[in-house]
């Protein structure tokens, strides 16, 4: 403020003073005035280049003056009158009962604590404090090379300054979080405001090509809408090779068609078809237009292995297929009765019966023996030929009457 300003607004703050003094002096004596009158503030955050709205109210006033000063005790309005010149601060309502003002495109050096004083003896303030927000700067992201190789790694920086209070930065790829991130916050030269950078570190894949990395910035400062900056990931690898083949059982006489899907970055050239490791043995039968090789006329002589080869500034690549042609004659014998079959069938029933009948055989026999010895047990004991014989025709009695007593 310019020397004529301070003197201008000195010599209006001790007029306004010594005029309220004046208003409660009487010939009796100095009066106290205004019991139970307080002011009421509110505390006010702003956006920096916004408009700030300062109010100070009063529930009971006897016509006591109200006044808006600034941080530096500047007097900014006593009740209707404009102490200071500066053309973004404006009236908004002046009575006995509230003072309000804006100051409009608020700056960083317009935060602080702002004071409503009620004049009366003695004289109360209420304090209101002025937060400015200090809008981040948009977001660039640095690190990135184009192109980047397969398994390089890739460091990418998001840096955004002028955040009050430091702003948060998030990653994404491909509208997915990335939570592995370095976060750094640095004051700025100000000493109010933050600059913010983060870092994502990964190794470049063929799976990232194409892919769109994000990074945000969010501040209660954007009202909920961040401010984002993007970089779309550019990747060169070396070819994937595939063949697919048109006959899953190719016969004689039949064709077959054999595509070589190749995909790279750059793009693969033209690739190349091999037949067990030489060149193609007929090219009269075997065609070859872009990636696919035509077989037609199919016989024995075209079993083999075919390769296929893919190739660009990276790197090469390649796949094979094993082509069997099969006799169609053969296969129409498999669908008749498969006589091996059977006949390895009746063997083994054949076997099983065998060793069923001499389990059996063995079993009676065994059966038998000891009934023929309990039989003669009778006649081992005889002291002659006479009694052995009577000893075993009784054993043979015993044995009815065992029978029929059973019965």
């Amino acid at each position: 403020m310019e020397g004529n300003d301070k003197s201008f607004l000195f010599s209006f703050s001790t007029l306004v003073y010594d005029f309220s003094l004046i208003k409660y002096f009487s010939p009796c004596g100095f009066q106290e005035a205004g019991q139970g009158q307080f002011p009421l503030t509110q505390n006010v955050t702003v956006v920096e280049g916004g408009t700030a709205n300062l109010t100070c109210r009063v529930d009971q006033n006897d016509n006591t003056s109200l006044q808006w000063s600034n941080p530096a005790q500047q007097t900014l309005y006593f009740d209707d009158k404009k102490a200071l010149r500066d053309n973004r601060i404006e009236l908004v309502r002046a009575s006995w009962h509230e003072l309000s003002i804006s100051v409009s495109d608020v700056s960083l050096s317009d935060e602080g604590q702002y004071t409503c004083s009620l004049f009366t003896m003695p004289v109360k303030t209420s304090k209101a404090f002025l937060t400015v927000l200090g809008v981040p700067e948009k977001p660039q992201i640095t690190g990135f090379t184009s192109p980047v190789m397969e398994g390089e790694r890739m460091q990418l920086t998001c840096k955004t300054s002028g955040s009050k209070p430091a702003a948060d930065i998030r990653w994404f790829k491909n509208d997915k979080e990335v939570k592995d991130v370095k976060y750094l916050k640095e004051e700025d030269a100000n000493r109010k405001t933050f600059t913010v950078s983060s870092t994502l570190d990964f190794l470049a894949d063929r799976n990232d090509d194409g892919a769109v990395v994000s990074c945000r910035v969010d501040h209660e400062s954007l009202n909920s809408t961040p401010q984002i900056a993007m970089q779309v990931l550019e990747i060169h690898y070396t070819p994937l090779v595939k063949i697919i083949s048109s006959n899953s059982w190719p016969e004689e006489g039949q064709s077959i068609i054999l595509t070589c899907e190749s995909k790279g970055k750059p793009v693969p050239e033209p690739v190349l078809w091999t037949k067990d490791g030489g060149e193609l043995p007929d090219p009269e039968r075997m065609v070859v237009n872009g990636r696919v090789l035509s077989i037609s006329f199919l016989n024995k002589t075209d079993n083999g292995t075919y390769r296929c080869e893919a190739k660009n500034p990276i790197g090469r690549n390649s796949t094979e297929y094993v082509l069997i042609v099969h006799d169609p004659n053969a296969l129409a014998g498999k669908t008749g009765p498969d006589h091996a079959l059977i006949g390895g069938i009746v063997a083994v029933v054949v076997f099983v019966t065998l060793c069923s009948i001499i389990l059996l055989g063995r079993y009676l026999a065994r059966h038998k023996g000891t009934y023929l010895t309990n039989e003669a047990k009778g006649a081992e004991d005889a002291p002659d030929a006479d009694t052995a014989i009577i000893n075993a025709e009784g054993s043979q009695v015993n044995a009815e009457e065992k029978k029929e007593y059973f019965i």
